[in-house]
Parts: structure tokens; sequence; C-alpha cells
């Protein structure tokens, strides 16, 4: 049996008072929900018989002490079975030493305002995972205080009783890291705040106000590092940054729902989560069919001499260089607006020129999107208007009262009174015209400006030959004539939402709802330069937290292979690269790298966390069979492992297989939108594999073997990083894992 730490009994009871000063506190918060919403009904049903202003003010109050009561309570009630995971022993200098807890979100006491647990995102809680013992330094809020770190303790809680204790030094390699990586991949996503390294921290807590890249190998903690990185954003920066103004930009919805249970425990329930295409959509309102992603990917893994001019057209797309394209046919665009600026005339008196008003919408306003500009313009020459029929109408009355002057001094009575008529009537007529005119002038003159419709504009831009010919210089005449003809029927793939959202974000304006000021992106080595180039342009704002890995850029066709452009683009931003994997074993990792080696990216290897596991095992099979996958997979569940997946090359082969083993076993055929069942046996295309992660993976390939390409490798290479305990390879023979023919185990 293992030793007790001696402290066990008093932190024992130190965690007994925690949860009994949360009971108190939940107690109350309960009876205050419950009083708010007794005076939110008592308000309501005074409405109709008090003063009703007076009535409104009270709903509104104890509305607002009803989300303080609740929102206390799901706090409380969230973090009651276990309140914190870690303690540090700190005294800054020139004060008291304190032993502060840390978890995950702070609790004070009421009336002494004594920290009971210190939240994780503090400045001093970044002692617990930087500091080592001794003499150390930590900023707050760009203040540098210096103290000294007698102790860093950790704490095993489950279920609110205490499991264990222990001293530590450094957070790395420690016992609980040990712990949650040898624990299930279905929980270890929520506990993960428990277990941060320093590197992970630094790049958590790194310049909130400067974009970062992160290049991380697969089990680095990218995904983790995003998403604490969004609560700590929240936790520091939430006053001038409201939560709905923050987006998490996901690969795709399956794994969206994989990461649902951990953003409401970080406090970031509220943040805009979405993919790219879905965004991209929502905010410009255009109505599109895409084309499958994953059929092209299919394609190309599929066939065995892929399309040279379809990769050339899709990575084109994806590059500056199309940004260009679109650039010089928007600048045509915006000089045939410029050409419709005419003199703006009320009668026959010029109110404004149309040199002046050309002006202001080429120079003055040329920071603002085009429609924008126009509506400014349209605001100018409405008050300009106003401010101008004053004048003419002053002008005109000074003159009919002068022409009415001189007719009365007429002698002749029939000549003064014709004189005087005509004035008269003159007068009467053209003033109420000049009136009626200025009240219409400005719309009138704007309506010659007609609103842009995107999908036709940008229809009308890849089929324009005439542009093409004159600006696309560097392609050959091949290239050219295959693209406008691939146009000619209108077809929208992935591709095309980055200009289109361009042309939108240029001509009309990202609208204020989605119009995010902070962005979070995993997998970011799917994007292309120009999807980041138009959200850049179109959000106005370069405060991006972009994490991915090159070595898993299963869409490099078309995507990102280098980090250089994306420096480039953002030139504030930091790069980190994270080499390190807490999510396999040794073993797994060491036959990962001898397919990382096998890649064109000159990627350094990924260095294992010191875990080892069983070897990585080949199985020999000629076609699927389902009674051995059977017993395959009760051999690796009787080792206690849950999570499981099935990891397939393509879609086609994953559709196969799991019609073959329906009539053998419990399975799930993972898509883009389903919910994870982890009871069943999940049979995952490879390209929807990414970002997840299991106890236990089976990665086959019979139909569709890995093949010596560039995205097949990373396919694999994704395949094979999924696992945190074990891996298992089943197919005819090795080399259809790009392995060499020896050491088969069966």
């Amino acid at each position: 049996m293992t030793q007790k730490h001696p402290d066990f009994e008093q932190e024992q009871e130190r965690l007994t008072y925690t949860k009994h000063y949360m009971q108190q506190l939940l107690d109350e918060s309960k009876r205050d929900v419950k009083s708010a919403q007794e005076n939110i009904r008592h308000a309501m049903a005074d409405l109709d018989y008090l003063d009703s202003s007076l009535s409104y003010m009270n709903i509104l109050t104890n509305a607002r002490f009803f989300e303080m009561a609740r929102s206390q309570k799901e706090g409380l009630e969230a973090i009651q079975q276990k309140p914190y995971f870690a303690r540090i022993h700190f005294q800054k200098d020139g004060e008291d030493s304190e032993m502060l807890y840390i978890g995950k979100t702070s609790l004070f006491h009421r009336e002494t305002q004594e920290p009971i647990i210190v939240d994780w995102r503090s400045p001093v809680a970044n002692v617990y995972y930087d500091g080592r013992l001794g003499d150390i330094e930590y900023d707050v809020r760009e203040d540098t205080f210096t103290g000294h770190l007698f102790s860093k303790r950790q704490y095993t809680i489950e279920k609110g009783e205490l499991q264990d204790v222990r001293d530590i030094d450094l957070t790395t390699n420690d016992e609980l890291l040990q712990e949650a990586l040898s624990g299930k991949a279905d929980v270890r996503l929520t506990e993960i705040v428990s277990t941060i390294q320093a590197e992970q921290n630094e790049i958590i807590r790194a310049h909130l106000k400067q974009p970062i890249i992160v290049q991380g190998a697969a089990g680095s903690g990218k995904t983790t590092i995003a998403l604490h990185r969004i609560s700590y954003f929240l936790y520091t920066m939430g006053e001038h940054f409201p939560a709905e103004k923050l987006m998490i930009l996901a690969p795709s919805k399956l794994f969206m729902d994989y990461i649902a249970d951990v953003l409401p425990e970080l406090g970031v329930g509220q943040i805009c989560q979405t993919t790219y295409t879905e965004y991209v959509l929502n905010a410009t309102g255009i109505k599109v069919k895409l084309k499958d992603v994953n059929l092209k990917l299919a394609a190309l893994t599929e066939q065995e001499n892929p399309d040279e001019m379809m990769l050339w057209q899709s990575q084109m797309k994806g590059s500056l260089s199309y940004t260009m394209l679109v650039d010089a046919f928007l600048y045509e665009y915006e000089k045939s607006v410029a050409d419709q600026f005419e003199d703006v005339y009320i009668e026959k008196y010029c109110i404004m020129r149309g040199s002046k008003l050309r002006n202001l919408f080429l120079t003055d306003f040329s920071y603002m999107p085009i429609e924008k500009r126009l509506e400014r313009i349209k605001m100018i020459l409405t008050s300009h208007v106003r401010q101008k029929k004053k004048e003419i109408l002053i002008v005109l009355n000074k003159k009919y009262d002068a022409a009415l002057d001189k007719a009365l001094v007429v002698r002749d009575d029939a000549k003064r009174k014709a004189e005087v008529t005509k004035f008269i009537d003159e007068r009467d007529r053209r003033i109420p015209l000049i009136e009626k005119e200025s009240k219409t002038t400005a719309n009138a003159y704007m309506r010659r400006f007609k609103k842009a419709n995107i999908k036709n504009m940008y229809r009308e831009f890849v089929t324009n030959e005439k542009l093409i010919n004159e600006h696309a210089t560097l392609w050959t005449e091949e290239q050219k004539k295959a693209f406008l003809q691939s146009h000619s029927i209108e077809s929208w793939e992935i591709e095309d939402l980055a200009p289109l959202y361009y042309m939108h974000a240029k001509i009309k304006g990202i609208s204020d709802k989605w119009k995010m000021r902070v962005v979070f992106i995993d997998e970011v080595q799917d994007y292309s330069v120009f999807q980041l180039a138009a959200l850049k342009e179109g959000l106005g704002t370069d405060m991006f937290t972009m994490v991915g890995d090159l070595a898993q850029g299963i869409h490099s066709y078309w995507a990102l292979t280098s980090w250089d452009p994306i420096i480039e683009l953002f030139p504030r931003a930091t790069y980190t690269t994270l080499q390190k994997s807490y999510r396999t074993t040794i073993e797994i990792m060491e036959m990962a790298n001898s397919i990382l080696m096998q890649m064109d990216e000159d990627l350094p290897l990924v260095e294992p966390v010191v875990r080892h596991g069983i070897d990585p095992q080949f199985h020999e099979m000629k076609t699927i069979d389902g009674n051995r996958i059977v017993t395959l997979l009760d051999e690796v569940r009787s080792r206690g492992h849950r999570s499981i997946a099935l990891i397939c090359k393509t879609t086609t082969e994953a559709k196969a297989v799991a019609k073959h083993l329906e009539d053998f076993l419990p399975i799930q055929l993972l898509s883009d939108h389903s919910d994870i069942d982890q009871e069943k046996l999940l049979i995952v295309p490879s390209h929807l594999a990414k970002g997840l992660e299991f106890d236990a993976v089976i990665v086959v390939a019979f139909d569709t073997p890995f093949r010596e390409h560039a995205i097949d490798r990373k396919l694999l290479y994704v395949a094979m990083t999924r696992p945190m305990h074990e891996l298992h390879l089943v197919g005819p023979n090795r080399e259809h894992f790009l392995l060499p023919a020896i050491s088969k185990k069966s």
C-alpha cells in the first residue's frame, strides 16, 4: 500500500473546509435565485396596477440579480467535485508568505476577502506552471514582481474526496501529468488545466494583443493551448473584448462536438464557434452549394495520376497572386463606379461638383468598403443639399424682392401690374419646386449606383477572358484556357470562398454581427494564404492565434506548405514550435516519426514524453476478417481501453469496412456531423481523424494502400498519431503502411 503524504490529514481538513464553505454559498445562491424569481413574478403581476416604469425597474434589477445568483450557483456546482488541483507556498517580496490553492475559478471568503481558491489564469498562478522552487519573478500587467517559491503541491481529488497529495518541483514529467496521459482519451481534455506544461503555459499567456503562430507536433496540445488561451484572454481582457466578438474556427462540426465539453468549464461558452465555410457563408449572406472538399481529396488519394491542372488551379486559388487578380478586377469596378460621378444640380444651380465627389470616393474614403463610401457620400450630399437649398432660396428671395421693388416704381399701371404679377408667379412657382426637388436630390442622384451582387460579380470575374489575358501574366496559355474552361459552367469549391469573402469585404464590408475582433484557428495548416489574408482584411484585425502542424497538412495541394508566407502576412506575429508529444507512447511515436522522415517538408522529429507502452502491432489479413477484428477489439478492451477507432485512408474504404463489420459488432461510421458514441467501434476516414484522440487505434489498408505520395504520407501520419496507448495496423502487408517488409507480427 502506498504511504500517505505526512500532510494528508491536514489537506483533507482543508478540502472539507473548502467544500463546506462552497456549500454555504451554494445554499445562499439557491435561495437568492428563488427570491429573485419570486420578485420578478410579483413585479410582472403588478404591472397592470403599479406605475409601469417602477415595475419595469423592479423587474430589470431582479433580472440582473437573478443572472448573478444563477451564474455563481452554476460556477460553484461546476467545481464542487474538484475545487482545486494544486497549491503553492509563496512569498512575494515585502509581504507575508501565502498558501495559494489553484483551481479552475477563483473563490474568496466573503468577509475577509482571503483567497480560498486562486484562478489558474491569475498572474500569481503562473508561478505554479513556470516557477522552479526558490527565488522567482512573475509579471502582472507589464510590472515584474519577485518572491520566493517554497513548495509546489498537487492533489488528486475524485468526486469531492482527496485521493493523493504529492510535492513537486517542475510541472514537466510530474506524476499528475503521467497519470493524465495514462488515463482515458475521453476525459483527458477536460482535466488538462491541471497538467499544463511550462512551454504550453508560455504560449497560453503570450502577449494577448499580438498574433501568434504555433507549429505543434501531433499530440503537443495545440487544441488545448488554443482553448486555454481563449479562456485566459477572456479572464484578462474580458472587459474590453466581449466573448461574442471572439471566434474559434474549427476544422469540422465533428471537432466542435469533440471539444464541446471543455468549453463551458473554461468559461468560453458564449464564444462564436464555427467552421471557415459556415462563417464565410453567414458573414456574406451568399448562398452557394459547395462541392464536398473531401471528394477532391479522395480523387487525389485514389487516382494513380492526379489531374495536374486541377492541382495547379487549387494551389493558385489559395495564393496571394490570385488576390492580386481579384484586386485588379476590383480596381476596374471601383473605376467604373467613380466614372459615374457628375455635377449635382438643384434646378439650374450646381450645388456640388462631380470631381469633388469622385475625390471623396477615391481618396478621402478609400479606406472604406465601396458601398460604405457611397453611403457616406450620400449623407454628405444630403447635408450639402439642405445647406445649399437654404442659400439658393435666400438668393432667389433677394432677387425677387429686388425685382418687385423695381417693378413697383414703374409708372405705367398696366405695365407695373404685369411686371409684378410675372415676378410673383415666377417666384411662387420656382421656390416650391426647388423645395420639392431638394428633398429628393440626393436619393435621385445616388440611384445611379446599383448595389453589387457579389456572387454574380465573382462569376463575371472568373469568366473574364480580357482580365485573365491582361493580368495573369505568369500563367501559361494552357493554364488560362483551363481556368476559363473550368468556370464556363457554374460550380463552387471551398477555394472560391476566400475571394467571395474578400470581394464582399471590399465592396460591402462585414456586418457588425460577424465582425470578430479576435480569432483562434485550429488546424491552420489546412488554410490557404488567401483565406487568412481575406479574413484579416475583412475583420480589420491581426489578432489571430493560429495553431497547426505542417506534417498533418492533408490539403497541402491548395493550403499551406510553409509558415513563411503567414509570418510575412502577420509581421507582428510571434512564431513558436512545440515538438514534444504528450499523447502517444515512445513506441508509437517512433513508428510515426519514420513516416515523418519520408515527408517533403523539413520538419524536426517529434519528442514523445517518457511513457512506454506496447509496440505497434501489424496483423496480416488479405481482406477484412470480422472475427479477427472482434478478437483484436476484445484484447484491446481487456487492457482497459474504452475509446477505440478504426481508421481507413478513404471514405470509400471506411464505408466498405463499416458495411462488412456491422454484422459482427456495434459500429459507428463517423461523418462530419456525427455525435461520437464511445461505446461503439468508431470507423473514421483518415481526413476526419485529425484533431481527435483515442485510447487505441486500428489502421486498416486493403483496397486503398498508403502510397508514396505527399498526401498519403500525411494521412497515414495523422492516423498513426491519434492513439494514446495502442496502435494496430491491419492489411495484406507492411508496405501498405509505407513500412519495410520486416518484423511482421500477428
